[in-house]
């Protein structure tokens, strides 16, 4: 066994202590809460999955502060939004299935030289991925459009009011935007984690091959090999585990409210521990993306659950391949450069 792949191991099991993550919860929490409880109120349950992915603008920036975070969650934000509003248009198409895996890699591209020119935390593209692919994998109406834009901008918008209270009271420089890297070969393997994953899934016929892409270019996100290799196995075994508290909290079939309500105590969890060891936030990740689209739109149990968890092998499987052959592709390509300059 490499030693890369035994620090890998090691890594699976290890828990960092994270100051600070209590008010990262606290502010997460309450800017999914709010949103997913006016489209409640408002009797519009179907607007729920454009609330909650304008409400991941939460996310960003756990590092920042005030100006530094308002502007890394503004554009975060607005980037969520319009992946958001792509997954609507997308899914007003009638063979949408095959269109997504394409338009999911331009996604992942572009919204790797989008993380990496402003510098966000957590980096990559996968949140992106997660809203676009979420959403265009349901029907969509024409109509639905200005509606997704509203409603994703809206709570996009009030989760940088959340996330940047304190800003308005204290002023502090912005960071610039790191563009150093853009345009490297970061969002090439983002492209082609999420077209392996996304077509092997969609010709397998799982019903939501979007989670393949997301398991695949989860990983990728992490900073050097064996970190990388530890959030693969960490997607596949916190997903497997998470499987079980998904099918507790699904199996009693809560109402919206109540839903809501778990949602956003689930979300609350996951910020406390997503830092500390990534699987371990997965067992609350996995019931909390699980129940969010039930509250969409309700579908089988099992199923759901089946699907969930051979999409993520297959996603985390193939990230994992990608982070293996990546430093063996470099140097095919870097063969290739250096004989073409002689």
């Amino acid at each position: 066994m490499s030693e890369q792949v035994r620090a890998a191991v090691r890594g699976l099991l290890h828990v960092r202590p994270v100051p600070g993550a209590h008010r990262v919860a606290l502010r997460a929490g309450i800017s999914v809460l709010v949103p997913l409880l006016a489209v409640l109120a408002l009797d519009r349950p179907g607007w729920s999955v454009y609330a909650a992915f304008g409400a991941f603008t939460s996310l960003y920036g756990r590092n920042h502060v005030h100006l530094s975070r308002a502007a890394m969650q503004a554009s975060a934000g607005a980037a969520l939004t319009v992946s958001v509003v792509l997954g609507v248009l997308v899914g007003t198409l009638e063979s949408r299935a095959w269109v997504v895996v394409p338009v999911a890699a331009a996604v992942a591209a572009l919204g790797a030289v989008l993380a990496a020119a402003q510098d966000w935390h957590p980096p990559g593209p996968l949140f992106l991925i997660f809203a676009f692919g979420a959403v265009a994998s349901a029907p969509h109406p024409v109509s639905d459009v200005p509606v997704a834009a509203a409603v994703a901008g809206l709570s996009s918008l009030f989760a940088l009011l959340v996330g940047n209270v304190g800003s308005l009271v204290r002023r502090q420089k912005s960071r610039p935007a790191r563009l150093a890297h853009v345009w490297s070969w970061e969002p090439v393997r983002y492209a082609v984690a999420a077209v392996l994953a996304g077509g092997t899934a969609t010709a397998v016929g799982i019903g939501h091959p979007y989670w393949a892409m997301v398991a695949a270019v989860a990983p990728l996100s992490a900073r050097g090999v064996t970190a990388q290799l530890v959030r693969a196995g960490h997607r596949i075994l916190g997903t497997l585990l998470g499987l079980l508290t998904s099918a507790a909290l699904l199996a009693p079939q809560l109402s919206p409210y109540a839903t809501v309500l778990v949602v956003a105590a689930l979300q609350i969890v996951t910020e406390l521990l997503v830092g500390r060891n990534y699987g371990l936030a997965l067992l609350f990740i996995t019931p909390m993306a699980l129940l969010m689209g039930q509250l969409a739109a309700a579908r089988p149990t099992g199923q759901l659950l089946f699907d969930r968890g051979v999409e993520t092998v297959i996603g985390a499987v193939i990230g994992g391949a990608i982070v293996l052959c990546e430093p063996w592709l470099r140097a095919r390509i870097a063969t290739g450069q250096r004989r073409s300059e002689r």
